[in-house]
């Protein structure tokens, strides 16, 4: 059995396997519109531990952004209207800014200025770096929660639930239907909303062999440099814990990204589960002709 992701849309499931990604969206008509796109072998080198981290992070920030191009067209009836690669790139790198300003240099100056107030957090290397993490944590937990808010994004967080319940049936080798997927949890431990608690608790102990006594430019400059470093070591212990996910004590690690989740998916309707089927269906069939 073949190992597949995916992502919600708007109005539909992007399905990713090994060979290929697919993205399924409901029309305003009633109509599920798919696009399908086989994927390039890559080389074996990039498949090493924490390397194949590094390129699947950025893989799925490409992705993604088609898929989302893709939903967005659909979703209204528009012409689709295909980024060009310089379009892709300036989207990703102004995702990639706004985060990095977000998680790692607003946490890192607030860090500073209670550093001021107490000296115990400007003077200790380890009470510094625990506090900036806290602080990602909880900017981090206020973004999902504002984001939640907005009534379209509520809509994406249910069909966020539908693909983890055609996932699991898909895992568990179950017929793809309706009646057999409904009763599935919409929360996976293969999820992207876990991986970024991962990579959150990991930047944590990270940081922590940052020299104290460098500046505040060389700590951020320290921070965006090992962002791949992160996302490497994330990524394994992501495949981890899905791989060991009924092991008692990896349940207990796993448990505090499966809660996020909570925030970020909801209970999806019959409807949305089979746009869910028909984009991992899709992603399926890309694996088989291949084959």
């Amino acid at each position: 059995m073949k190992s597949i992701g995916g992502q919600a849309v708007i109005e539909g499931v992007m399905m990713k396997a090994p060979k290929g990604w697919t993205v399924a969206v409901r029309g305003p008509n009633g109509d599920i519109h798919v696009k399908r796109q086989p994927l390039k072998e890559l080389p074996r080198i990039l498949k090493l531990p924490l390397v194949r981290g590094i390129i699947a992070l950025g893989q799925a920030l490409a992705i993604g952004i088609k898929a989302i191009e893709f939903s967005a067209s659909k979703s209204c009836e528009e012409e689709e209207k295909p980024l060009t690669p310089f379009a892709i790139s300036l989207t990703i790198g102004t995702a990639l800014l706004l985060g990095i300003g977000l998680f790692i240099l607003l946490p890192l100056y607030a860090t500073k200025l209670l550093g001021i107030i107490f000296s115990s957090v400007s003077t200790n290397s380890f009470m510094f770096n625990l506090v900036d993490g806290v602080f990602r944590i909880l900017i981090f937990l206020a973004y999902i929660l504002i984001i939640g808010l907005w009534n379209e994004m509520r809509r994406i967080f249910e069909y966020h639930g539908a693909e983890h319940k055609v996932i699991h049936a898909y895992e568990e080798g179950k017929e793809l239907t309706v009646q057999n997927i409904r009763d599935y949890s919409p929360l996976h431990p293969r999820c992207g909303t876990s991986f970024l608690l991962i990579v959150m608790v990991i930047s944590i102990f990270t940081f922590s062999f940052i020299p104290q006594a460098w500046p505040f430019t060389y700590k951020f400059l320290s921070r965006v440099i090992l962002i791949p470093v992160i996302a490497g070591v994330s990524f394994e212990a992501l495949k981890l814990s899905s791989k060991l996910k009924n092991n008692p004590f990896m349940s207990i690690m796993i448990f505090p990204g499966l809660m996020l989740q909570k925030l970020t998916t909801r209970e999806p309707d019959d409807a949305q589960i089979e746009v869910a089927i028909r984009a991992i269906e899709e992603a399926i069939s890309i694996e088989e002709q291949d084959a």
